[in-house]
């Protein structure tokens, strides 16, 4: 029975990851268009900020930018569990809380693991649970990552994990424009 449910979510799946979804940052996702920013170039950075996660909050809290700034994120999960640093407006946080229960639902996230094999398992029309969005990065315990980010305008951001229940147990922050 669970294996008939699950082969009867999957287009559903696989229309909650296409990309027209998240287009323009309307249903979520990861990515939302211009208003949240778009990937930087090294070449730009102005400063780099350390952000550590852990079990379920980020250092610092909250982190001050400049419209036009381009900022490396140095992100490290020193928690116990997997953990997000996403960037994005509350909507799209709230949108893709649903993409991530499904990570889990699927055993894509395991607690403390990421199936790799998993989120590049086809969907369907090609898409996968893949993480790999310019804005967010999801990581096992241990690991660090670097977001390159261009913050074009002042716009209402947070920084947050996703991953189901962590952002309703406080891991967000605010992203405030100086």
């Amino acid at each position: 029975m669970k294996s008939i449910l699950r082969n009867a979510m999957l287009p559903a799946i696989a229309l909650a990851l296409s990309p027209g979804v998240h287009a323009a940052g309307e249903h979520g996702g990861h990515h939302g268009g211009d208003s949240i920013g778009e990937p930087g170039k090294a070449e730009d950075v102005s400063r780099t900020i350390d952000v550590t996660m852990l079990d379920n909050y980020y250092e610092p809290e909250s982190i001050s930018v400049k419209p036009g700034e381009t900022i490396r994120f140095r992100v490290k999960n020193d928690g116990a569990m997997v953990h997000e640093f996403n960037i994005g407006t509350a909507d799209m946080h709230e949108a893709h809380q649903e993409e991530m229960e499904m990570m889990v639902e699927h055993g894509v996230i395991k607690g403390d693991k990421i199936d790799e094999d998993m989120m590049k398992m086809d969907m369907g029309d090609g898409k996968t649970m893949e993480h790999d969005d310019p804005n967010s990065v999801l990581m096992e315990p241990g690991e660090t990552r670097e977001i390159i980010w261009t913050f074009t305008e002042a716009t209402d951001l947070e920084f947050a994990c996703n991953v189901p229940g962590h952002y309703q147990s406080g891991m967000y922050g605010d992203i405030d424009f100086e």
